[in-house]
């Protein structure tokens, strides 16, 4: 390959440049705004681009109602535990479908792909949620959505990709299935599970239309909160306790909520993003 000229690599230095500013501009406005004072919104249109008096008028009101710290815990506690149980169930029905020769390996792979072509309708997985008594219980955020189709053909691809010889070793030595899959299989496949963890937990940390369908009011992720602040930020941030006096500005609550909602996640993704394309990648091998 010939050597690119200057002119050439100015331009895609150009063109990323481009890229990265119509990238980072909206989140910029988003934290600018929720930090400037209502006087700064309503001078300019209410979004502001450099805060020029920054202010936490807009975090102290969000959080001192307890509304938005509530649902903040609630989305940490639905991520985590949620996390972790797709995560469990994930890698041991994965590894039981990576292994030949399983009873009922193959129609059971069939029924799980199936599931993936049509996918249950909202009406059955609310009957179903329903009669399993999981109305207003968190347990329904989880439950209906523990397995996903996607990361199990994933994690399913990679350990097929686990030399035969390392399973053989580990029979030789003594160790059963399960042994197998803790001490030679799961430190082998460091990055699809990081990929397929992280996958699973912006799921859980973004999903609200569950707790819409599911859950009451006082029951609601940081999510959900965050909808409800957009489309009426004004009746909700009039709930939060604070006087008429420290009110903000609807705009500047609603982005300060959101800033909430998309920071804590944001803050993950540069610790697991060298798993991307070997997980992806070393998953993709067999499927």
């Amino acid at each position: 390959m010939e050597k690119p000229r200057k002119v050439t690599l100015a331009a895609k230095g150009a063109a990323l440049a481009v890229i990265i500013l119509l990238v980072l501009m909206p989140f910029l406005v988003v934290i600018a705004t929720s930090l400037s004072s209502t006087e700064s919104v309503v001078a300019n249109g209410g979004w502001v681009v450099w805060p020029s008096d920054p202010s936490l008028q807009a975090y102290r009101q969000i959080f001192s109602g307890g509304i938005v710290t509530h649902a903040l815990w609630v989305s940490i506690g639905v991520t985590v535990v949620g996390t972790a149980a797709s995560m469990v169930c994930t890698v041991m029905l994965a590894y039981a479908l990576a292994r030949p020769k399983v009873f009922g390996g193959k129609p059971m792979l069939l029924l799980v792909l199936f599931t993936f072509l049509f996918p249950p309708g909202m009406i059955p997985t609310y009957l179903m949620v329903k009669n399993l008594g999981l109305l207003n219980n968190y347990a329904a955020l989880i439950v209906p959505v523990l397995i996903s189709v996607f990361n199990l053909v994933v994690l399913r691809g990679f350990f097929q990709s686990v030399p035969e010889e390392l399973y053989e070793a580990a029979r030789l030595d003594g160790a059963g299935n399960f042994r197998i899959l803790v001490a030679v299989v799961l430190p082998l496949s460091k990055a699809a599970l990081a990929m397929v963890s992280l996958f699973y937990a912006v799921t859980y940390w973004n999903s609200w239309f569950q707790a819409s369908i599911y859950m009451n009011d006082d029951h609601w992720p940081l999510q959900q909160v965050l909808r409800t602040y957009v489309l009426s930020g004004g009746q909700i941030a009039s709930s939060t306790g604070a006087g008429d006096a420290a009110m903000a500005a609807p705009q500047t609550i609603q982005m300060a909520v959101l800033v909430v909602a998309t920071v804590p996640i944001l803050l993950v993704y540069p610790f697991l993003q060298k798993y991307f394309a070997k997980g992806v990648l070393s998953g993709a091998i067999k499927s």
